[in-house]
């Protein structure tokens, strides 16, 4: 019997999550299986994988073919590194205790790895949580401001009047005598004079 490991889907929709199973070729994707080996959530960040690794490697080293998805997942945990290993040491290429620190030192490297991008991702997520806020913060001063302008009543320009040069009109009685006195003498003065030289004239005669 051929057997097969592979992702069979639980959870619901647009939410799904894997159990990695070893089952038989024919039997349905999500049908039964032989033995359950882990569990894998892709919705997580990082993504959660969680696997036996000593069932893994036994089902690894007994023949059984992991579908894609599930070697990669394998191969993250170092379970094919590990198969690769003892497969040196059986044909003679290396002892077990170089294997094993050769695995050891692999491990080291791989969890470093994990650790630093574990890290990168919550800096990220702090550094997106930062600029949220921030945002937020703009948001919410500009609508302040705005509301603040909306309500403060808008004072009117002070009306710019022309000067307008006032004419000051004296009154009638003061503007007549003014107009008397510039006006030139009447000829009253003439019949005057012409009388005082008819006066001497009529004496001449009285006289005669």
């Amino acid at each position: 019997m051929s057997t097969k490991i592979r992702l069979q889907r639980h959870g619901k929709k647009r939410y799904a999550f894997f159990h990695v199973v070893v089952a038989d070729a024919r039997a349905p994707r999500d049908g039964k299986f032989i033995e359950k080996l882990g569990v894998y959530n892709p919705n997580t960040n990082p993504a959660t994988i969680d696997i036996d690794f000593d069932r893994a490697l036994h089902w690894v080293k007994t023949g059984a073919q992991p579908t894609d998805t599930c070697r990669a997942l394998l191969s993250y945990k170092g379970v094919l590194h590990k198969d690769h290993l003892d497969r040196g040491v059986l044909k003679g290429a290396m002892t077990q205790e170089q294997a094993d620190k050769k695995f050891e030192a692999w491990m080291k490297d791989k969890e470093g790895k994990i650790e630093g991008k574990k890290d990168s991702l919550s800096k990220s997520k702090e550094e997106q949580e930062k600029a949220r806020l921030k945002a937020e913060q703009e948001a919410k001063d500009k609508k302040a401001a705005e509301i603040a302008a909306k309500n403060t009543p808008v004072e009117e320009a002070p009306v710019v009047e022309e000067a307008v040069e006032e004419t000051t009109e004296a009154p009638a009685e003061e503007v007549a005598a003014e107009v008397k006195e510039e006006a030139p003498a009447t000829e009253e003065a003439p019949v005057a004079e012409a009388k005082e030289e008819e006066a001497p004239a009529e004496e001449e005669k009285k006289e005669d």
